[in-house]
């Protein structure tokens, strides 16, 4: 096995589209990632395996809003709008991703849940707007979804599972052809994955990595990063005492996310 100091000094391979194909349909991609596909973010601290471009994954994520949208019904409603994109916005800025296109939009539906794309499109739901009590709430849930574009967990996602060989036949289709025919699929590598009812779970990881980055975008946007606990022990709550809400579908037990959550608050003198 390679140390660490071993595997940073490995060339850099940079792989084209076709590349990337006929590496995936010959089962040697890992040989690929090991020679370099991986890449350092300062906003986790550790390197991600990279195998799709960010042109690619802005192409999916435009595509993949242009099917959400067509889907789902918007709201209406003039009040969860203005809040979606005050508080929307306020976490955008205090991210420092100036470079997306932030768009936020409520969409008509009793479903507790909130997903973001890439690109920096994020849908909300009625559901969620209307348990959520104050903006510092609504705050917890826009820090938790920018973190994932900060975090880009989606490209690193879609890559884990290409490199695994479980996206061969999707990956040729989305990367080869200006139409995304997979959309259910993509979404949900994409983050999207409710809204067509395919679900792909991001790790444990990455959703521990979003409550901490989330918090502290929260924090820098000048919400008060403690009711991020308050809002995620009203969702346990809800779980409890039926169907558990989409939004805490795929993420850790509530122990491990509880005590990580506080450690955190506690580590930045937010608690």
């Amino acid at each position: 096995m390679l140390t660490r100091n071993e595997f940073d000094a490995l060339p850099q391979v940079r792989m084209g589209r076709r590349e990337l194909l006929a590496g995936l349909a010959a089962g040697t991609v890992f040989p690929f990632a090991a020679s370099g596909c991986t890449v350092e973010n300062p906003e986790l601290g550790r390197r991600q395996l990279m195998l799709v471009s960010d042109a690619q994954i802005a192409q999916l994520s435009a595509q993949t809003w242009q099917a959400a949208r067509q889907r789902e019904r918007i709201s209406n409603d003039r009040t969860l709008r203005a809040q979606a994109d005050r508080v929307g916005g306020r976490i955008a800025s205090a991210s420092g991703m100036t470079h997306h296109d932030w768009e936020f939009v409520v969409f008509d539906s009793d479903e507790v849940n909130a997903w973001v794309l890439p690109n920096g499109k994020v849908g909300v739901y009625r559901g969620l707007l209307e348990v959520t009590r104050n903006d510092d709430q609504l705050a917890t849930v826009m820090g938790h979804e920018a973190a994932h574009v900060a975090g880009r967990h989606a490209q690193e996602r879609a890559s884990q599972q290409m490199a695994a060989g479980l996206a061969t036949g999707l990956a040729a289709v989305a990367l080869d052809s200006a139409d995304v025919q997979n959309a259910g699929a993509w979404a949900g590598v994409l983050g999207a994955g409710l809204t067509f009812g395919v679900l792909l779970p991001y790790s444990r990881q990455h959703e521990l990595e979003a409550d901490r980055l989330g918090v502290d975008y929260m924090a820098r946007a000048n919400y008060r990063p403690e009711e991020s606990v308050t809002f995620w022990q009203g969702m346990m709550a809800r779980q409890s005492r039926g169907a558990p809400p989409a939004l805490l579908s795929t993420h850790p037990s509530d122990e491990v996310r509880m005590n990580a959550l506080n450690a955190h608050l506690r580590a930045r003198g937010y608690a």
